[in-house]
C-alpha cells in the first residue's frame, strides 16, 4: 500500500520503521531535514520536507494516490487539519491521527466524521490503560489479553530463586501444576521460540499463554505472592500520569503525583481533585522518602526523560517496593534496560504501533486479517489472534499433522468460552479463535499465511 506519514517524531519514525519492513511504499513528510535524513538512510522510504498541513506538502508526498494518510506530529490541531485536508484532497483515502489532549477527546470522537478520520490513536492513554491493567493485576511484568479477556499472554522473569530456573520446558506441567504455554523466550537480547527440549535459564524472560485461571495456579505454583494495590506513588505529571491517576481514582486507589514544574502542578490539582499533588524533584531521594515511597503498594516512573525514569524506579525496586512500572519512550535501547531492575517496562509509542499496523494489514486483508496484535519480547516476536472462516485451510485437522512455517506457533484455541492450550491433537473448528506466535519478520497477514 501507498502509506504518508506526517511526522518523523518517536510515534512516526517508529512506523515507518515498521512499514517499510512490510514492503509498503512510504513517503515520510517532516520540517525538520535531519529526522528525514535519518529515516532515509535507516529505510527505503521517500522523504518530503515541509508543512505536514499544507497542501503543497500532501500533493509533493503523493497524497491523491495514497491509500493511508497516519498523522503523528507533536501538535493535536496539526494532526486534524492535515486529515482533513488530505481527505479534502483524496476523498477515498484512509486517516489516522494521533491526539493526546484530553480536552479534545468527547468532540474528535462525535465529529470524527468531520474531521475526516478513520481512526484515532493514543499512545498516552494506551499506556494508561496497561499500567492500570497490571496495577489491578499484580504478579507479572506485562499482560497483553485475547479471546475477550478469556486468554493473557504474560511476561516473567526468571531470577536465582525461581521454580523455573534450569528446568526443560518438558518438565514445566510438574513445576506449575497447570496447563500453560511458554511461546517465547529473550535470552541475552534475542528471541528464542523455544521447543520441548529448551531448558530455562537464570536471566530469561520467558512469555507464557494460558487462560486467565491456569494462570493464578501458575502465580501460586511459583510462590509468586500478588498483592492488592492500595496506594501508588507516580513520578512525572504528564498525559500518562494524568490519565492514569483518573482511571486509579475510580477504582479506589490513593494517588501521589510528582511534578517538578509549579504551573502544572496547580493545574493537576484542579483537574485531579482527589490526588495528592506534589511540587518537586521526583530524582531528589529525600523527596520520595518523606513522602513515603517504602509505604507505597506501586512506584510508576513516568517523566518525559528514561534516564530519570530508570534511576528512580532501581531506587524504588531497591527500597522494596512491591511493584515498579517503568514508562520508556526509546525501547532500542532495550538491550542496556533488560539488565536493570526496572520492574515492568511500559512503551507508548510500541502499544500505538501495534494498534496502527492491525489497522494497516487489516486494510491489505479486509476479511480474515488479524483481531489482534502484540509486539513481545521487545519487538523480536508477534503474537496474532485470528478467526477461523470458511476460507480457512486444515480445518478439523490435527495440528501435528500440519506443517507449519519455520518459526511460527500455534499457542492457543478459543471455542465459545472454553480455551485450549494448542498440542499436537488439537485442531480448530470454522468460528474459533487461533492464538498464533511468530518471530518479527515473517509477516502473517491472515491464518492461512502460517502454512508451509
Amino acid at each position: 500500500m501507498k502509506i504518508v506519514i506526517a511526522g518523523g517524531g518517536k510515534v512516526g519514525g517508529t512506523l515507518t520503521r515498521q512499514l517499510s519492513e512490510e514492503d509498503h511504499d512510504i513517503t515520510l513528510i517532516d520540517s525538520k531535514s535531519k529526522i528525514l535524513d535519518e529515516s532515509m538512510e535507516a529505510c527505503d522510504v521517500m522523504a518530503v520536507q515541509g508543512n505536514c498541513a499544507s497542501v503543497n506538502a500532501l500533493y509533493q508526498a503523493g497524497i491523491e494516490d495514497a491509500d493511508l494518510l497516519i498523522a503523528a506530529t507533536n501538535a493535536d490541531e496539526v494532526n486534524l487539519l492535515c486529515c482533513m485536508t488530505a481527505h479534502g484532497l483524496n476523498p477515498k483515502l484512509h486517516t489516522i491521527a494521533r491526539i493526546r489532549n484530553p480536552e479534545y477527546t468527547d468532540q474528535i470522537y462525535s465529529m470524527r466524521d468531520i474531521f475526516a478520520l478513520s481512526m484515532t490513536v493514543n499512545p498516552e492513554l494506551q499506556a494508561a490503560i496497561e499500567i492500570e491493567r497490571l496495577l489491578k493485576y499484580p504478579g507479572f511484568l506485562k499482560r497483553d489479553t485475547f479471546a475477550k479477556g478469556r486468554v493473557e499472554l504474560v511476561e516473567l522473569r526468571i531470577d536465582g530463586q525461581s521454580k523455573l530456573k534450569d528446568v526443560s520446558l518438558i518438565d514445566l506441567d510438574k513445576v506449575v501444576r497447570s496447563k500453560v504455554l511458554i511461546c517465547a523466550v529473550l535470552r541475552n537480547g534475542k528471541a528464542v521460540i523455544p521447543a520441548g527440549d529448551f531448558v530455562l535459564k537464570e536471566g530469561d524472560r520467558i512469555f507464557v499463554t494460558a487462560p486467565i485461571r491456569n494462570l493464578t495456579i501458575l502465580l501460586k505454583s511459583l510462590g509468586i505472592i500478588t498483592h492488592r494495590v492500595k496506594r501508588v506513588m507516580i513520578c512525572g505529571g504528564g498525559p500518562v500520569s494524568y490519565y492514569l491517576a483518573k482511571r486509579l481514582e475510580k477504582s479506589g486507589m490513593s494517588v501521589q503525583i510528582i511534578e517538578s514544574k509549579p504551573e502544572r502542578c496547580r493545574h493537576l490539582a484542579e483537574i485531579l481533585p482527589e490526588a495528592s499533588i506534589i511540587e518537586g524533584d521526583a530524582s531528589n531521594q529525600i523527596l520520595l522518602d518523606s513522602e513515603g515511597l517504602d509505604g507505597c503498594d506501586a512506584f510508576v516512573s513516568a517523566t518525559g526523560l528514561d534516564e530519570v525514569n530508570m534511576v528512580i524506579s532501581m531506587y524504588a525496586n531497591n527500597r522494596g517496593v512491591p511493584q515498579v512500572i517503568t514508562k520508556i519512550g526509546h525501547l532500542e535501547k532495550s538491550s542496556i534496560w533488560d539488565v536493570l531492575p526496572l520492574g515492568s517496562v511500559i512503551c507508548p509509542k510500541e502499544l500505538c504501533g501495534n494498534t496502527i499496523v492491525r489497522y494497516v494489514r487489516a486494510m491489505q486483508n479486509q476479511t480474515g486479517a488479524a483481531v489482534t496484535i502484540y509486539s513481545i519480547a521487545d519487538g523480536q516476536v508477534e503474537a496474532m489472534e485470528f478467526l477461523v472462516d470458511e476460507k480457512t485451510l486444515h480445518c478439523g485437522e490435527p495440528l501435528r499433522m500440519l506443517k507449519l512455517k519455520k518459526n511460527v506457533l500455534v499457542a492457543c484455541i478459543t471455542r465459545g468460552a472454553e480455551a485450549e492450550i494448542a498440542s499436537g491433537d488439537s485442531s480448530f473448528q470454522v468460528g474459533d479463535m487461533v492464538i498464533v506466535v511468530t518471530r518479527s519478520g515473517k509477516i502473517i497477514h491472515q491464518l492461512n499465511d502460517i502454512f508451509d
